[in-house]
């Protein structure tokens, strides 16, 4: 419970736990940094770490005089982490898509053939739009991945370049906006309500979404 606790201040206070751990560890915050974001998106059931306010907080270290972090380093790092987590989820998902369907729980079916067919011709019609904009909508960015493999959406000529092009604008905006604005004084006094502001407008789609689908099948 006390590892839960501090894991949860970590990663609700990186404005402060991520300068200490620099202050401790040097360098090795490239490997921590590395590690959240790979792990965020290549591993399916860790959907709540957080990749927007941290690469957020990670381009405000980089910048100005007494900056404790290379905004060039960062990018090829984390771009690299981005891009290698979500190819492992996508064949991951690849793995189990045509054994899924040979599942059973009670003499049933666990995933129907049909739908695998549905999961695929989506990712085929609309695959490269979704990759690019799930890639900023947190929780979302760790499961398309999964459902894209399981979809068998055609990797080289769809998911690999649409997903390369996704993980560079989604690491290189939100290191580029933490550098521009992180170090301003209304950002500093306010950090926390900047980082939940980020965390809104990631979860804004999901969300809108969410309230024009309802409102579809209302009117249905």
């Amino acid at each position: 419970m006390e590892l839960l606790q501090e894991l949860w201040y970590f990663i609700t206070h990186l404005n402060i736990t991520l300068p200490a751990f620099i202050g401790e560890h040097g360098n090795w915050v490239y490997a921590l940094l590395f590690a959240i974001i790979f792990v965020e998106t290549g591993f399916v059931v860790m959907p709540f770490l957080p990749g927007d306010s941290l690469l957020f907080v990670a381009g405000s270290l980089a910048a100005g005089a007494n900056a404790s972090l290379d905004l060039f380093v960062l990018f090829g790092l984390l771009f690299l982490a981005a891009v290698l987590g979500d190819n492992i989820n996508y064949w991951v998902g690849r793995f189990f898509g045509p054994r899924v369907v040979k599942w059973r729980i009670g003499g049933r079916d666990l995933v129907q053939q049909k739908y695998l067919d549905k999961t695929h011709a989506y990712f085929e019609k609309y695959g490269g739009k979704t990759i690019i904009i799930a890639r900023f909508v947190p929780i979302v960015r760790t499961i398309t991945p999964f459902v894209a493999g399981i979809g068998a959406m055609d990797y080289k000529r769809k998911f690999l370049p649409f997903d390369i092009a996704g993980g560079a604008l989604w690491i290189g905006l939100l290191l580029t906006a933490g550098y521009v604005f992180g170090t301003h004084p209304f950002v500093q006094k306010h950090y926390e309500a900047v980082i939940l502001g980020i965390v809104f407008i990631s979860v804004l789609p999901m969300i809108v979404e969410f309230i024009r689908h309802r409102s579809n099948t209302a009117k249905a």
